[in-house]
């Protein structure tokens, strides 16, 4: 018996000894497409992005080939301005804000590529700064009037005649004007509708991922960080698959050796257990 023992206890120090020393490989890139830090760029097929940063982030919880449980992962961030084409409609007598004033739109008709912006006077605002004129205009049987009181005399006056005619702005297709911050071109007329255009630049983010896949342009790459100030990006898939693969392998062949130490492990206790326990006979 002393033999079975003393034979489990060496292959679970071999088993041990085998678990201990092994090497876990890890994704690593010899000859990536890209190894860039923090400012620099990255252009594929045209479409140039740059490395806005590269950060250290807390997670609850890890795992992943090449990476621990829980701690910090690494971030990185790619950035690009592209141009996007804005558009608005603007319909037959709506009112639109246009620099500081209200304008009132009108179409011309069925066949006609132009429209007008009419002012909306604030006629309430003008009779409050006359301090001639009353603050509200008076209805009488022949329209509408203003009362101005000039040396203790009120006078009816038209309100037509009191208030500024509205200032009027015409545009065609293909003419631009100031709108919103931005110079907007008048893109379509049709009788119910004015359509413009204007173009304004955003930014695409792109966050990647320790061994993520990011795809730009046309091609994906799988990302790496060595460190955490610099990103690796790879299309060599098949080097990624394999290396992945050895470390699945890797994996397999250690939990099968924990096994293998302590089943032995346990093997000896028993056999050592049976060899106290009397003889019947």
């Amino acid at each position: 018996m002393a033999v079975y023992v003393a034979l489990f206890v060496l292959i679970a120090g071999g088993a041990g000894v085998l678990t201990a020393t092994a090497d876990s490989p890890e994704i690593g890139f010899e000859n990536p497409d890209f190894e860039v830090s923090t400012g620099d760029p990255v252009e594929v097929g045209g479409e140039e992005y740059v490395v806005a940063e590269i950060t250290e982030v807390e997670e609850g919880g890890g795992g992943g080939h090449g990476g621990g449980g829980g701690g910090t992962s690494i971030v990185g961030t790619l950035e690009r301005n592209v141009t996007v084409e804005q558009s608005e409609a603007w319909a037959n007598e709506s009112t639109v804000q246009v620099g500081d004033r209200e304008w009132r739109v009108e179409t011309e008709g069925n066949d006609s590529n132009s429209f007008t912006l009419v002012e909306v006077l604030d006629r309430q605002a003008i009779l409050e700064d006359d301090p001639q004129a009353d603050n509200e205009t008076v209805e009488r049987d022949d329209g509408e009037y203003v009362v101005v009181t000039e040396d203790g005399e009120s006078t009816l006056v038209p309100a037509e005649e009191y208030f500024p005619a509205p200032e009027e702005r015409s545009y065609a297709a293909g003419d631009s004007l100031e709108y919103g911050g931005n110079t907007v071109t008048v893109d379509e007329v049709t009788a119910d509708q004015a359509v413009l255009v204007w173009e304004t630049t955003e930014t695409e983010s792109i966050e990647v991922t320790q061994h993520a896949t990011v795809t730009i342009g046309e091609t994906d790459f799988v990302a790496h960080f060595p460190d955490a100030s610099t990103m690796q990006l790879s299309s060599d898939m098949e080097e990624y698959e394999s290396q992945v693969a050895q470390i699945d392998q890797f994996q397999q062949y250690n939990s099968g050796l924990t096994r293998v130490l302590v089943l032995a492990f346990l093997s000896s206790l028993l056999l050592l257990g049976a060899a106290f326990i009397p003889s019947r006979y």
